[in-house]
């Protein structure tokens, strides 16, 4: 199978939650891959099945043609998984933790050793391996996280939320590690932080309401969903300008940010014509004018609040 993580028609109720709607996708090997949703959307329960720990109320998810399945010991080893809220033994050094989980899997000895050293290396941990975990900080126990997910040799890394709880320096670590796992195995990511998404994944899936809303690489989803944005930054902030722009048919929304606005527009053309004598007027007040490229963001709301 092409295909490293298949989810056909995934339903999960909670009495009378339904937490997924026939979910359906398919992630391709090899590839950082963004789940997307506002809280509640089901990222999470799709996870847990994904990772053996839930069964689905109705239809099934494959790992590489394995039927995902708390009762099945051989799907859960090809999985490797983070939680959004790890747990360790503070007392353990992070080696003894990674020996720890590497006897859970059947590792022993020099292999068990080798391992542990090669994750330290690639977590940048191994300046710290003999220290107790205690004493780690939040984006060292999420490296950590992801050296245990990974002891197995797992053919599916499954982060959850991995960067959501993490200071600018600890989200920088940790994004530098996902990308340098791309290629080796397919990262499957759930996330609501669109930015990290930007920067790492290659293919994304938005979800709401615990259905599948779209699915494609970045720039497809640009494509299909992103409306034309224009932004105009000002010297100082332009109120006469804004009413202006709220009475045009063509601008479909305006966000506004300090000096800086962000048009919504409904027709591009017409914003490209009629734009530049609009605010021709502000002179020396003008500081920036340009049509803007489309983010994730951009996409995602509209998604989710169409």
């Amino acid at each position: 199978m092409d295909a490293a993580i298949t989810c056909k028609a995934l339903t999960k109720r909670y009495g009378t939650v339904l937490a997924l709607d026939s979910l359906s996708l398919e992630v391709p090997r090899n590839v950082v891959f963004g789940f997307l949703g506002p809280n509640g959307a089901g990222k999470t329960t799709t996870m847990r099945i994904l990772a053996g720990l839930s069964a689905p109320t109705s239809g099934a998810a494959y790992l590489d043609g394995c039927l995902a399945s708390p009762h099945d010991p051989a799907s859960r080893r090809r999985v490797g998984y983070l939680p959004e809220e790890p747990s360790f033994y503070g007392w353990m050094s992070a080696r003894e933790y990674l020996l720890f989980v590497g006897g859970l899997l059947g590792l022993a000895g020099r292999e068990a050793a080798k391992r542990a050293d090669e994750l330290l290396e690639l977590v940048d941990l191994r300046e710290v391996a003999k220290r107790r975990i205690a004493g780690f900080s939040r984006g060292m126990r999420q490296r950590l996280g992801i050296a245990q997910a990974l002891v197995g040799r797992p053919e599916v890394l499954l982060l959850d939320e991995p960067s959501s709880a993490l200071d600018p320096l600890g989200r920088r670590d940790v994004l530098a590690l996902i990308e340098r796992l791309a290629g080796q195995t397919t990262v499957f990511i759930s996330t609501h932080i669109l930015a990290d998404v930007e920067r790492v994944c290659q293919q994304v899936a938005i979800v709401a309401h615990g259905r599948l809303m779209a699915q494609a690489d970045q720039e497809a989803l640009r494509q299909r969903y992103a409306t034309p944005i224009f932004e105009i930054e000002t010297a100082a902030e332009a109120p006469e300008l804004v009413e202006r722009l709220r009475a045009e048919p063509w601008v479909e929304r305006i966000d506004r940010e300090a000096t800086v606005l962000r048009l919504t527009v409904r027709d591009e053309q017409r914003a490209r014509r009629e734009l530049p004598q609009l605010i021709a007027g502000l002179g020396e007040q003008l500081v920036r004018y340009q049509q803007a490229r489309p983010t994730i963001e951009d996409v995602f709301v509209r998604l989710v609040e169409a």
